[in-house]
């Protein structure tokens, strides 16, 4: 995908059994800090609530006190609760309008860290068994309660403590199908082969349920022939599993099993599904016999795939590859021996977009080439003396014969050419470039890094006694004749750019290659990503739509410039914002002056995965400003809900899901109209359909000055007025569940009022019927539930328990 040959080797199931970890390990450290605090700093007050006086509690508390909290946002509920107050004081507090929903800075109510303490100092048997022998843990992987079987677990839960039936935590988890539960019990230890009675397995119980896909679309017929397990694979072929259903990458079973060099799996699929997945092409243009060459360890398994009558040793996929280039790229060496043998053509080519400069082109690479390029000398020098039965001899070094059996590997003379085409490039930008920009590397003090990437590091500094952002390329990165092009066409772009709204160009060293450097006035305020994602602040509507109206000024700047240009990475990492809020747009690394559109010349797949216009993911190398529009509208979506599009997802499988699904981020309800348009039009599938941003910021601009918004954010309506600082919301603004929210909320509490309020125009309907309205749950693509959340997500109500939607007992 993208630049890249064949496919990556990390999957969105690892990254996600990484992030559920360090969720955990964030929860326990968050909630050990609220109940450790420094008491050394508290008040009078707060000292009072902690003792559990309640006379001096009584004395001291006034209406200007009672809202009085810690530094790390402790109340004094909080306080009463972590101490163990007696109940009378925890009453008194309460009818002085101390509130349960207050939330401490770590995201914790009173109620949270008291059964946290409970749990801890109280004494409690977590292992104690109930009706037919089940224990607390049992209930919890019933239910669904992540957060109370963690809390469980940390308090000596037995991980395979059995019921009546010999029934673990994880058979109940995987019966009631509960994911989450059933990740943190086999991460926490739990036996997976562990035996029930009649000696059923955890995974017996999960098979059940064949059809349930995972995010990605991984049916158990996926995991099971990526796992190997041929007993299993029988059971689900014989309860209905789908053999030829394929994930969000097309993977199909059979693709898994080649991907993981399980042969007898394969075989069992072949022989009992048919032929059909042997020809199916997944989203990185392999089949399953790429697929084999990709693992490269099982030989037998090639010799397999061959000898199915539908299968080619030279079939292509969409881009050209082979399975010979397949295996050459991963160094397979016996593989591609062994393809050579059974006539696999040296000489078919895959068509890949070469970068040089403003010259984009369709380069023909042989197998040959991908094995040079990625050093595999030992696979060059087999393809170079291979052999063929009907070959007089094998073909010397720089045979130029299209009937022989290799295909020369690029001379010295031709990686002389580039280099020379580079030092062109350097020469022609230092003659171009006004003197002004020219800077010497001594000019620079370099501070700390502020950012990073495969280029180098951006550093914090001085030029002339002005504070700057430098970006300093590395030395050894200019072997590559694409990097030193980047360079060269970044600063060109940058010296010809003058807006507020663009990041301001100070200036480059050009003198020596391992000293380039680019140097860009330095934005205090960072990126709107780490303001949204990493110090999770919340904006008022009015600053958002500001954000947005001043990048859709930027770009219209690029766009309409006498030669335009394509930003072709427009995301929230590359929006900068300064001290007074205002955006500005940066990093130019992929940018390129637009020519002709009816040319051939750009590169495919430049920029991030998960803002990516589909045009782009899938291959195409025709397209326009308007991709420039679409990751537009999935940075105004995500600065509206303030979270990552498609956030459960890998970039790569994001950009699959726009571009191939066409899915988009789901529309909070509480989004304005105008916007909820904007963003319809501008990210549509068809280029053509979307808006150019001439169009966009009246739109923009007309909603942040309607009334609505100014309520929201408490500024004038036909005020041009902006704060010095971005704004937090008040302590008034709560969702239903007491957390602090932006006046417009994501998309899980947008859908979960959405449902709240059909649930009231129901009313009517009996309590036994509205027992079975099931609260909301995952969509194809995960959403409604955050997977990785340790205190928000909501949890399911049983039947036996009392549910939030019957009328109250008396």
């Amino acid at each position: 995908m993208g630049n890249y040959k064949s496919r990556p080797t990390y999957s969105c199931t690892d990254e996600l059994k990484k992030k559920i970890s360090e969720s955990y390990a964030l929860f326990r450290s968050k909630v050990i800090e609220d109940l450790r605090p420094k008491e050394t700093d508290w008040s009078e007050l707060q000292q009072a609530s902690s003792s559990g006086d309640l006379s001096s509690l009584r004395t001291l508390l006034t209406d200007d006190t009672i809202a009085e909290t810690t530094d790390t946002g402790l109340t004094l509920l909080h306080i009463s609760c972590v101490s163990g107050a007696s109940s009378s004081q925890i009453k008194f507090l309460l009818r002085k309008g101390v509130k349960w929903a207050a939330l401490s800075k770590n995201q914790f109510t009173a109620l949270h860290l008291a059964a946290y303490r409970a749990l801890a100092d109280g004494g409690a048997d977590v292992n104690q068994p109930g009706h037919s022998e089940v224990t607390s843990l049992h209930i919890a992987a019933m239910c669904g309660h992540l957060e109370i079987a963690k809390i469980l677990f940390s308090h000596g839960a037995q991980i395979d403590i059995g019921d009546i039936v010999k029934f673990s935590p994880l058979h109940i988890a995987c019966y009631f199908g509960h994911e989450k539960i059933v990740e943190f019990l086999i991460q926490s230890g739990a036996d997976v082969n562990i035996s029930g009675s009649v000696g059923d397995r955890p995974l017996h119980l999960a098979c059940a349920k064949v059809t349930v896909c995972d995010d990605e679309g991984h049916n158990p017929l996926h995991f099971c022939c990526k796992s190997g397990h041929l007993v299993i694979l029988h059971y689900l072929l014989d309860h209905g599993g789908q053999p030829h259903a394929t994930n969000i990458y097309g993977d199909t079973p059979l693709h898994l099993a080649c991907y993981n060099g399980k042969l007898e799996v394969a075989k069992q699929l072949v022989t009992l599904t048919g032929t059909e997945s042997l020809n199916k092409e997944n989203v990185f243009s392999e089949m399953p016999l790429h697929s084999a060459c990709t693992y490269g360890k099982n030989v037998e398994l090639v010799k397999f795939l061959l000898d199915q009558d539908c299968v080619d040793i030279n079939c292509q996929g969409k881009d050209g590859h082979t399975a010979l280039h397949s295996a050459c790229y991963h160094g397979h060496t016996r593989v591609v021996q062994f393809l050579l043998e059974n006539r696999a053509d040296v000489n078919m080519v895959a068509c890949v977009s070469e970068q040089s400069g403003d010259s984009e082109k369709r380069e023909e690479q042989t197998a040959l080439m991908w094995a040079y390029e990625r050093g595999h000398d030992a696979i060059i020098l087999l393809m170079k003396h291979h052999k063929r039965p009907s070959d007089e001899s094998a073909c010397s070094d720089y045979s130029g014969s299209l009937d022989g059996s290799y295909v020369s590997v690029p001379s010295p003379l031709g990686k002389l050419r580039s280099m020379t085409k580079e030092k062109i490039d350097v020469l022609q930008l230092r003659a171009t470039l006004p003197h002004q920009f020219h800077l010497q590397i001594i000019d620079l003090d370099f501070h700390e890094v502020i950012g990073s990437g495969s280029f180098g590091k951006v550093y914090k500094g001085t030029c002339k006694g002005r504070t700057v952002a430098i970006k300093r390329y590395r030395a050894s990165t200019f072997g590559a004749k694409s990097d030193v092009d980047m360079f060269c066409r970044e600063v060109a772009i940058l010296a010809k750019l003058n807006s507020p709204y663009v990041i301001n160009f100070v200036g480059a060293c050009l003198d020596d290659p391992s000293q380039f450097a680019i140097v860009t006035q330095y934005v205090a305020g960072g990126s709107l990503f780490s303001l949204l994602h990493e110090q999770k602040r919340l904006i008022d509507l009015h600053s958002k739509l500001t954000i947005a109206m001043d990048v859709a000024k930027g770009m219209d700047y690029l766009h309409t410039l006498p030669q335009p240009i394509i930003h072709r990475d427009l995301n929230s990492h590359n929006i900068l914002l300064d001290e007074h809020g205002r955006a500005i747009v940066a990093d130019f690394g992929e940018s390129r002056f637009l020519r002709s559109t009816e040319e051939d010349n750009m590169t495919k797949q430049p920029g991030n995965l998960r803002w990516m216009a589909p045009e782009i993911f899938t291959q195409c190398t025709k397209y326009s400003v308007k991709a420039d529009v679409f990751s537009f509208s999935l940075v105004l979506w995500e600065l509206l809900a303030g979270e990552l599009p498609f956030a459960h997802l890998k970039p790569a499988a994001a950009a699959a899901e726009t571009a191939y699904h066409q899915s988009r981020p789901p529309i909070g309800i509480t989004f304005p109209k105008p916007i909820v348009t904007l963003l319809q039009t501008g990210w549509n599938a068809d280029p053509e359909q979307r808006p150019e941003f001439r169009e966009i910021i009246p739109i923009l601009e007309e909603c942040r000055q309607s009334q609505a918004v100014a309520m929201l954010s408490n500024v004038e309506p036909t005020s041009n007025h902006f704060p010095t600082a971005l704004p937090m919301v008040t302590e008034q603004e709560v969702d239903p569940e007491g957390r602090t929210t932006p006046p417009l909320v994501g998309h899980v509490s947008a859908l979960r009022n959405h449902w709240e309020m059909e649930a009231s125009r129901n009313s009517a309907v009996s309590t036994d019927e509205r027992r079975r309205i099931p609260f909301p749950q995952l969509d194809k693509n995960g959403y409604v539930s955050d997977p990785l959340s340790t205190m928000r997500a909501p949890l399911p109500v049983p039947d036996s328990l009392p549910n939030s939607m019957d009328e109250p007992e008396t």
